[in-house]
């Protein structure tokens, strides 16, 4: 199975260009599954039934989310009603679901996502929450790929290692930079401490630079409005063997909204 997973998608500018990108890179690039992280995607903060819906139609076959998923109500109900999963380590009857299965082709491929809690809003313990559920995804699903949504690299990284040779890719997202240190561990799981952001690249992770910088240097209050120019999508493509479940590649994309890489 070849895998397009692709940073946070930052509002309408990201969401626009994936509608434009997704079903050339599909073809040109033989994607079996599409993944993206949507908890920006609606205005900057938190996803609604139309964003959902606008990034499916584009092509993607499930959105992960993070720490702002709970920020507008749609999200509940996107969430019960969606191929659309919230961090498994939020409490106890939380809306939705922290993984799901989808059938992709002849195969099935598991998505879990995950939160840090590193400089981060409280929530469970990741590793303890990630490896009550393992074995029984595992019972259904041949490949499976986990998004670490998380502030703090060292916890991402971590994850990575807690989670080598158990599970297919370990992506993480959050902080919206890519890093330069996609590998496969243990010859088993794909990693990547960061897939970056689908976005505006002119910007500071996908808003407006000045209203930032004035921030900033005064610490004063100011509206954080999403940025539209060179609109990118960052992320991962990761080809895994179905009978093993082990991935063979990972590699770092970025394309420019002109159609080109970057």
């Amino acid at each position: 199975m070849r895998i397009l997973f692709a940073g946070d998608v930052v509002g309408r500018p990201a969401r626009e260009y994936l509608k434009e990108a997704l079903p050339r890179l599909r073809k040109k690039l033989c994607l079996d599954a599409i993944v993206v992280n949507g908890e920006n995607s609606a205005g900057g903060s938190s996803i609604t039934r139309d964003t959902a819906r606008e990034i499916f139609e584009s092509g993607v076959d499930v959105i992960t989310s993070g720490d702002h998923i709970f920020k507008k109500k749609d999200a509940i109900e996107v969430l019960k009603t969606m191929d659309v999963i919230r961090p498994l380590n939020y409490g106890r009857g939380a809306p939705g679901s922290g993984y799901l299965i989808k059938k992709i082709g002849n195969c099935k491929l598991g998505v879990i996502n995950l939160q840090g809690r590193v400089f981060m809003s409280p929530v469970d313990c990741p590793f303890n929450a990630v490896r009550d559920i393992l074995e029984e995804i595992k019972k259904e699903a041949e490949i499976i790929l986990v998004d670490m949504h998380a502030e703090a690299t060292s916890e991402k990284v971590a994850m990575g290692y807690f989670l080598a040779g158990k599970v297919s890719v370990v992506v993480g997202t959050h902080t919206h930079i890519p890093t330069a240190d996609a590998r496969i561990i243990n010859g088993a799981t794909a990693y990547i401490t960061d897939a970056g952001m689908t976005g505006s690249f002119d910007s500071v992770l996908g808003r407006e630079k000045q209203p930032i910088i004035e921030r900033f240097v005064t610490n004063m209050p100011t509206r954080f409005n999403l940025a539209t120019g060179d609109v990118r999508l960052q992320g991962v493509v990761v080809d895994v063997d179905n009978d093993s479940g082990r991935a063979i590649s990972i590699e770092r994309i970025e394309e420019k909204k002109n159609g080109t890489a970057a």
